[in-house]
């Protein structure tokens, strides 16, 4: 692991770092905030999946997130979206291929090769962090935005357990029904809706449920003003759903908010204090 960049923040650091992965066979980058707690116990973690285009930097950068993290003891892991490199595959539209992994394992075409997003992490960045930064302990939540509010969610639902807590930010949360889900599920997946099914959100609440798991304390929010609301978000499926099966669900609509960085740190300390409740911190 190669140190990029470190620096003084909030009484913690905030660092970039790089590493080869044998899961997308390519080198990348993710960033850690380690709060100022991190310097004598250890700390839980909550991880940040960005949206389509983003890489490690923007919600390092815009969210606010590392203040509110240093007030209640969370490291924050920002990893990035896709594989990438010169070798990596590309395409010319914004949502697919580099900035556009959609957090699945691809099977087919020439994606398969590196768009493994979900083994990286799921499994070979979490490894990497646990023996790395050793102060980070094994207690988890996860979030995102847009495209990331669908990889944590799915994360989470796939695997019961492995986090403590998720919220998601705008999520794209019922993939297989929209455009952008569409498009990159048949580009990664195949042309057989039926092999989007474990990748789509609102379809593993339904398959988590029949099979008796409990489900993980879930926190949505959405803003009223977002442009992608009603055609590629679709956040009222999943919470329907939710409301149908009787499955906790704490839904929040924000007046007039889109879905800029702007929204997100307006909200950032909300999603930070209910994370912290449930990774057993002071909220």
């Amino acid at each position: 692991m190669e140190i990029l960049s470190e620096n003084f923040c909030f009484d913690g650091t905030q660092g970039v770092y790089k590493h080869y992965s044998e899961c997308c066979k390519c080198d990348m980058i993710f960033a850690v905030y380690l709060p100022p707690q991190a310097k004598v116990k250890s700390v839980p973690v909550l991880w940040y999946l960005s949206g389509l285009t983003c890489t490690h930097e923007n919600a390092m950068v815009k969210a606010a997130a590392q203040g509110w993290a240093a007030e209640n003891g969370i490291a924050l892991i920002f990893p990035d979206t896709s594989p990438r490199g010169e070798n990596v595959p590309n395409h010319d539209d914004y949502d697919l291929g580099q900035g556009a992994g959609f957090y699945v394992n691809a099977t087919h075409g020439k994606w398969a090769e590196n768009f493994q997003m979900w083994d990286y992490i799921t499994i070979e960045l979490p490894s990497l962090i646990f023996k790395k930064f050793p102060l980070i302990k094994n207690a988890q939540g996860i979030t995102g935005h847009s495209m990331g509010g669908h990889g944590a969610l799915v994360c989470a639902l796939k695997n019961p357990g492995q986090y403590t807590s998720v919220s998601a930010f705008a999520p794209i949360a019922s993939p297989s029904q929209c455009p952008w889900g569409q498009k990159t599920f048949t580009a990664y997946l195949g042309t057989d809706s039926a092999d989007w099914v474990p990748w789509d959100s609102n379809e593993l609440v339904q398959k988590n449920h029949a099979a008796g798991l409990i489900p993980q304390p879930m926190l949505i929010d959405q803003g009223t003003s977002d442009p992608f609301l009603t055609e590629q978000l679709m956040p009222h499926l999943f919470s329907s759903t939710c409301a149908r099966l009787n499955i906790p669900l704490d839904y929040r609509e924000r007046q007039g908010y889109d879905h800029s960085y702007y929204y997100i740190s307006s909200f950032i300390d909300e999603h930070l204090r209910y994370h912290a409740a449930y990774l057993g911190l002071k909220a």
